[in-house]
């Protein structure tokens, strides 16, 4: 295990090596004052966190309705319910230059704005072409929100709340699809478009009263904004003297270093960082969560279980897990919760595949069902305990702040880009071998436990600059 010792044995040529030695127990203590303000702010950026989720959500409890109104075939419905992530890998490559460009805040404003317009073109949508471009709009807005929702929610947290809050935006993730199967059980499709617009609308009101990232408003060099976003966050009666000490002298010491380029991710220990969080991200979405959740109903229609009893059964199991990860996450770790994700997920598909293999075969006819409504569960919940958050919490941890809108704008690309394959191919890889589909989703998670536990750095109960200062000198954390 990595400590003091360690850390002083590292290089000399740091960005962050020399504020270590320095006391950063103010963000440890929450700064001394109220942490209320960070909830408030927490909860509505997280408004895009339920944003997210109601939006990949959507196509599942809507797929039969849009398909019969508007006479479209499955090939074109899985265009619509692909072109999401066509539009949030745009929404990726942009993210990072948008958070850096804008702020934080005007990152997510922008996102929301977006993301509403593509409602608003989808409720009035007559075709597949005007559908497809809404969808478009919608997926752009979580490509942006995806990435920048954890990085301000990580630039304002105190440490020992780090992990517990960026899970927090798995938990509304979450939440967005449960009430998207709920209330798509009751209302037209476009009635649910609708819907759609309400967490952004809450979040660009929210947007007008929470504070800007101190961090970012340092490093542009907003003196009198960055202090007073630093008061409103610990409170009015605290001494943020040292905080405030404690950031300059970081961002005197990011002014010796020239600015970031993409080139700099190509050195040995910055392309380390990448691998990690671009691997993290791909195997993500390897273990065929978003091909699930999009063709949820197709799934359990096919395993011959009630699509809307199981959609919303496994949504609500979500919600529990992820907020037991939240309790989890800033005792146990990362890595052995990402572990034990893995290896559950693994499990699920095997048990999934395993329903299918015996309904193609007509093997126990009675057990099929139930074993498929196990299997989905199994892999649903294990993914939701680590693979599903934990990665972007990763990636918003162990990138300095002078790369981190580059590469956060590089895993968030892979993350949307590899889950543009899974959702695309997915239908035609059911059709193909449904438990074959399965089989290979379960190939990867066996994949995935290796890399994580070859790879992957423990995080928890470390500052930020901590993270650089110990990746930086020994190469990973144990």
């Amino acid at each position: 295990m990595a400590n003091q010792q360690d850390i002083e044995k590292g290089s000399t040529h740091s960005l962050t090596e020399q504020l270590i030695e320095k006391d950063s127990s103010s963000l440890d203590e929450n700064g001394g004052g109220s942490l209320v303000m960070v909830f408030v702010c927490a909860f509505f950026a997280i408004c895009g966190s339920f944003e997210f989720g109601s939006t990949i959500g959507y196509s599942s409890p809507t797929q039969s309705a849009i398909m019969e109104e508007l006479k479209m075939s499955s090939s074109e419905f899985s265009v619509f319910g692909s072109i999401l992530n066509i539009g949030a890998i745009i929404g990726a490559i942009t993210s990072g230059g948008a958070a850096d460009l804008l702020g934080r805040k005007g990152a997510m404003w922008m996102s929301s704005a977006i993301s509403i317009a593509g409602w608003l073109i989808v409720y009035l949508s007559m075709g597949s072409l005007p559908l497809d471009f809404g969808r478009l709009l919608t997926g752009y807005g979580i490509g942006v929100i995806s990435y920048v929702v954890p990085v301000y929610i990580a630039e304002i947290t105190p440490t020992n709340l780090r992990g517990a809050l960026l899970l927090v935006h798995q938990i509304s993730l979450g939440t967005g699809i449960l009430v998207t199967y709920v209330v798509g059980a009751f209302v037209t499709w476009r009635t649910l478009a609708l819907t759609g617009m309400i967490p952004c609308i809450i979040m660009i009101m929210g947007l007008y009263f929470i504070p800007e990232s101190p961090r970012w408003l340092a490093l542009v060099g907003c003196q009198n904004e960055f202090e007073a976003a630093i008061r409103k966050l610990r409170g009015a009666n605290t001494d943020i003297s040292k905080e405030v000490a404690e950031i300059k002298d970081s961002l005197l010491i990011l002014q010796n270093f020239p600015k970031a380029t993409v080139m700099d991710l190509l050195d040995k220990r910055n392309m380390r960082l990448l691998i990690i969080g671009v691997g993290l991200m791909l195997f993500q979405q390897l273990s065929g969560y978003n091909g699930i959740v999009f063709y949820a109903s197709q799934i359990f229609t096919s395993a011959g279980v009630p699509p809307t009893a199981g959609s919303i059964l496994y949504a609500c199991l979500q919600i529990i897990v992820l907020a037991f990860g939240a309790i989890l996450i800033d005792k146990a770790g990362r890595r052995p919760l990402l572990l034990v994700s893995a290896f559950g997920v693994l499990l699920g598909s095997l048990l999934t595949a395993a329903s299918f293999f015996m309904k193609e075969h007509k093997l126990a006819p009675e057990f099929g069902p139930l074993l498929a409504i196990i299997g989905i569960m199994v892999d649903m919940g294990s993914y939701c305990l680590g693979l599903g958050g934990i990665p972007w919490i990763m990636m918003s941890e162990i990138f300095p702040i002078q790369l981190k809108g580059i590469a956060g704008s590089i895993v968030t690309l892979a993350s949307w880009g590899c889950s543009w394959v899974i959702s695309y191919c997915f239908n035609f890889l059911m059709n193909w071998s449904s438990y074959g589909t399965f089989s290979v989703f379960a190939t990867f998670c066996g994949i995935a436990i290796v890399f994580i536990y070859k790879l992957v750095p423990e995080t928890k109960g470390r500052t930020l600059e901590e993270i650089q200062t110990i990746l930086n000198s020994q190469g990973m954390v144990e």
